[in-house]
């Protein structure tokens, strides 16, 4: 971990009943009671996903509705990781964590490596922090960079979340992997139209490609998908724990839910693409 402020290395330092974080030059950060450290510096571009979408993400994410995410990172590290696996003192990064369930998954994965949830909301990290006894969380803002230091982690996860590619980059080994999961063209297609969702931009994929292109080179990708039957509740849960849920109007999202089969057939398609930094 490095200083926000200076970028010189940051060390536990207990202060009385408070664990602080704190560099040679006398920067303070101090852990947070849900366990978390806040390392935005007063940095921040938003606050993230707010103590309803989180809960409603929490919700989903536990009823196992979005594991073959979880999976597919767990078999990609693994691989990756190779005969290593058991033997993985790596420091596995996931910036844009949300409640850290995938991260989780990972670090089952890689059963001697450590973990570090990053995300710019308080009530996911508040989750985050507990979400596996390997892994920390801090507060950050990607766009500001991240709280680490030059080639630090072995690998680096990214969900459906702002992508940083210089930082991304510089906090990698050279030998680390960056694994990137974004929504494919058909993800949630049988709700887009129906609920006005937010839809998938088709140059989605073209754009997450050239945002990392001077600093990565791209491996393999996998397309993975599942077919959900969710009741009304379901979909309630799964439109309020996602970006629609900024912009849907809820009296009129719940008259277009009420409109639909109970239940109603869903397709999560989501992309898994590995890089490797340059």
């Amino acid at each position: 971990m490095r200083c926000p402020v200076c970028g010189r290395p940051l060390a536990a330092v207990p202060q009385a009943a408070v664990v602080a974080l704190r560099c040679p030059v006398g920067h303070s950060f101090d852990l947070a009671r849900q366990g978390y450290v806040n390392l935005t510096a007063g940095r921040v571009t938003h606050s993230g996903d707010t103590p309803a979408m989180v809960a409603a993400r929490e919700e989903f994410l536990g009823a196992g509705h979005y594991d073959l995410i979880s999976e597919a990172l767990a078999d990609a590290a693994r691989e990756l990781a190779g005969p290593a696996a058991q033997a993985y003192p790596e420091l596995v990064v996931d910036a844009g964590a949300g409640t850290g369930r995938h991260l989780a998954a990972v670090l089952d994965a890689l059963p001697a490596a450590v973990g570090l949830a990053l995300d710019v909301s308080k009530p996911a990290l508040r989750r985050a922090a507990r979400a596996h006894p390997r892994a920390g969380a801090a507060l950050c803002d990607t766009w500001h960079g991240l709280p680490l230091a030059d080639g630090s982690a072995g690998l680096l996860c990214n969900v459906f979340a702002p992508r940083n590619g210089p930082e991304f980059r510089r906090v990698l080994r050279p030998d680390g992997a960056l694994l990137v999961v974004t929504p494919a063209a058909e993800h949630l297609g049988e709700l887009v139209d129906r609920l006005g969702l937010l839809r998938v931009d088709p140059a989605k994929e073209a754009r997450v490609a050239g945002s990392l292109a001077d600093h990565f080179t791209p491996g393999g990708t996998a397309t993975h998908r599942a077919t959900l039957r969710l009741d009304r509740a379901g979909l309630r849960t799964l439109v309020g724990m996602g970006p629609s849920a900024w912009h849907a109007d809820p009296a009129r999202l719940d008259r277009r839910i009420d409109d639909l089969p109970d239940p109603t057939t869903v397709t999560v398609a989501v992309q898994l693409t590995v890089h490797h930094p340059r």
